[in-house]
């Protein structure tokens, strides 16, 4: 077989990761372009879009370019063409800004406009405006602009990773020198809000970018020159800290001195102004040791997850109608916390319910003179934590503390190392990274002294320990003081802190590194069996991304043998549904709305008596083959008609669900029905009726 042909082989059942990526950032655009969402959540669905494409080029892109000019062997080891890749990327994306140019013009600034809000061009200022803009450029801006003359061969300036910078073209102003001259000037948006409120009348908010006041002060810069014209650049460098995981040396600090390193790598992208000179964009390539796959087209400004700071002026009927997170009384409003826990389990649904419960969990346990223990894995920790702080307070009082604290966590490296320290420094047994191996799981144990016995209380979640993103981010968590799991979470934390395989199997929780992967395996084959009998058979999955080619293939099985399965994914998804002969009995759907879907759901339906786990672990070869993940099994039956609920109703939405299939174009999901269901407002006012009932109770 040619290798051509094994590409086509490949492209038909597994789509590219990359590229399903970009599927999933069109889905977050698509919000932004959407009429019926409030103009400033469509401004911060452009932000997202963004981030999110600025992050991908820093870390995915850069491994692509490294691909490419990496040896014939190395290339052997993938199953795609990187050229062909990059290729397909660059002319994905650049649709893709295209569009996003023309929502911002089109759209974004006369749906402002229509609420007094202007975004002033240079050109469009008034005469105070001007004054303004110029004070405001001598007494802000001025010291940090870094001019430099661009002298082809001889002056190479450093970009900084994702700064904004202006290219000027200009020439003597007496016109005795007929010599073009280029320049480059930093935009300081890193010292400086980007979106700047200008004098105007009552009534109205004038804004100017940041961009737009230094393009009107060029010429205080270069006096003896003629400005012709300027254009917006942004140099983005390689995010990936490309660690050796091997097992010697130490780790921590090869983290430490990497992250030194990560806003100086090599360059990734050059975004530039579409309307740029093909001579100055020539001059930027050779300047900057570019090549033609570095340089991505947009249009007048980058930089635009600066949207997230675009300001509301106090217009609140402009944004979502707010959904404040319900109280989860049973836990909020008790002083018998652990008692409760000690009677059943619970499930708190976030952001619909408050995460108050959570960091409770972790305060009680801290002032409480019968806990004995505290043990915490961290991946991604909130600036300001009450949790960690309630940590800290635990070991002041005495108490044993063990916190595993895991600085892989992309762009979280620094906060983590910073907040590790912290926790040493209390006298927190503090464990960090494993060589070759993340810690992924999301899990919490106490341990209190009751009648003389240790009894053990747990909180697993499919999110991370983190009260900022708690907000936002659509997620389960369970307590627990179960026997079979508590004391299977206790093994795990034995493991971080010791190293130590535990002595006997995981039962109950699915392990990474242990059973995870056989065990999913196992419950697939078992829904294949009770297919092959004639026995109800179906799978449910939700999560954020598929993309293990083993799992992929086994569910491709599993639709032959004629189980159904029903899937919501809300990013990558590398398996293709809805293929003929390959996976007809496989539906997907993705949901992008208001808060970010999160949660990881597993249902197995075992011929009518379903095993359904929650877990930290999305389907990718990373998460079930390089990582400590959990999933955990639901035994209670009142919260596992919550969960199969919950699910029921994200496949009925017809508003924000988009179709996952072989055309990959992201078509609404629209219902047959003539009533509209949005899963996550719906959600929130189902959990409300919920709690209504038990008042009145």
């Amino acid at each position: 077989m040619s290798h051509k042909a094994k590409l086509a082989d490949v492209s038909v059942k597994y789509r590219n990761r990359e590229l399903s990526w970009l599927d999933f950032n069109y889905r977050v655009l698509q919000e932004a372009k959407d009429p019926s969402v409030p103009l400033f959540e469509r401004i911060k669905f452009m932000a997202i879009y963004s981030s999110n494409l600025d992050e991908f080029f820093r870390v995915r892109v850069a491994n692509i370019r490294n691909l490419l000019r990496a040896t014939i062997s190395a290339k052997k080891e993938i199953d795609y063409d990187p050229k062909t890749l990059m290729k397909q990327i660059l002319q994905t994306v650049n649709k893709q800004q295209e569009e996003f140019s023309v929502l911002f013009l089109n759209e974004i600034l006369p749906a402002l406009s229509k609420n007094n809000i202007n975004l002033i061009r240079r050109l469009d200022m008034t005469p105070d405006q001007r004054i303004f803009v110029e004070k405001f450029f001598d007494n802000f801006l001025l010291p940090y602009v870094q001019p430099v003359l661009l002298i082809k061969n001889k002056i190479k300036p450093f970009l900084s990773n994702a700064a904004l910078y202006l290219t000027v073209v200009m020439q003597d102003l007496d016109k005795s020198d007929p010599n073009t001259y280029y320049a480059i000037v930093k935009i300081p948006s890193d010292h400086v809000n980007r979106f700047i409120q200008l004098p105007s009348q009552s009534g109205r908010y004038d804004i100017i970018m940041l961009d737009d006041i230094v393009r009107h002060s060029i010429k205080m810069i270069f006096p003896g020159y003629d400005i012709i014209d300027t254009y917006s650049i942004k140099l983005t460098r390689d995010a990936d800290l490309y660690i050796e995981d091997e097992f010697s040396g130490d780790l921590l600090q090869k983290i430490k001195s990497s992250l030194n390193k990560r806003n100086v790598g090599p360059a990734s992208r050059l975004v530039y102004d579409r309307e740029m000179p093909t001579k100055l964009l020539q001059m930027l390539k050779q300047v900057f040791d570019l090549e033609t796959m570095d340089l991505l087209p947009e249009g007048r400004y980058h930089n635009n997850f600066d949207f997230f700071k675009f300001p509301s002026f106090g217009i609140n009927q402009l944004k979502n109608n707010p959904q404040p997170p319900l109280k989860y009384l049973a836990l909020e409003n008790t002083n018998a916390f652990f008692d409760k826990i000690a009677q059943q389990d619970y499930l708190i649904q976030f952001p619909y319910q408050s995460y108050e419960s959570v960091i409770r969990f972790f305060e009680l346990a801290a002032e409480d003179p019968d806990v004995t223990h505290i043990k915490i894995i961290q991946y991604r920790v909130a600036k300001e934590s009450r949790i960690m702080k309630a940590l800290i307070k635990a070991v002041e009082l005495g108490k044993q503390v063990t916190a595993f604290i895991e600085v892989k966590a992309r762009f979280d490296e620094e906060a983590n190392l910073v907040w590790g320290e912290k926790l040493e420094k209390a006298g927190i047994n503090v464990k960090y990274s494993f060589p070759g191996l993340k810690v992924h799981a999301k899990i919490a144990m106490v341990i209190r002294q009751e009648d003389k016995m240790s009894k053990l209380y747990t909180y697993l979640s499919t999110g991370n320990f983190n009260e900022d993103t708690a907000k936002v981010y659509n997620d389960f968590g369970l307590f627990t003081s179960d026997e079979r799991l508590t004391s299977e979470v206790s093994r795990i934390f034995s493991f971080l802190e010791t190293v130590q395989v535990p002595n006997s199997e995981f039962e109950h929780l699915l392990v990474g590194q242990f059973n995870l992967r056989n065990d999913l395996v196992r419950l697939i084959k078992r829904e294949i069996k009770h297919a092959k009998a004639g026995k109800e058979a179906s799978i449910i999955l939700k999560m954020n991304s598929l993309q293990d080619n083993r799992m992929i293939d086994l569910l491709y099985e599993a639709s032959q043998a004629g189980v159904k399965i029903k899937m919501i994914i809300r990013g990558i998804c590398c398996l293709v549904p809805g293929v003929e002969g390959l996976s007809e009995n496989i539906e997907a759907i993705s949901i992008v709305d208001r808060y970010l879907e999160h949660a990881r759901v597993f249902v197995f339906s075992n011929n009518g008596e379903p095993d359904i786990y929650l877990s930290s672990a999305d389907w990718m070869e990373r998460n079930l083959s390089y990582r400590i993940e959990t999933a955990f099994p639901i035994y209670d039956p009142e919260i596992r008609n919550k969960i199969l609920n919950f699910l029921d109703l994200q496949f009925k939405d017809n508003i924000k669900a988009r179709i996952i299939d072989q055309k990959h174009i992201n078509a609404y999901k629209k219902g047959t029905g003539s009533i509209p269901v949005r899963c996550q407002v719906d959600t929130y006012f189902m959990l409300k009726r919920e709690d209504e009932k038990q008042k009145q109770n």
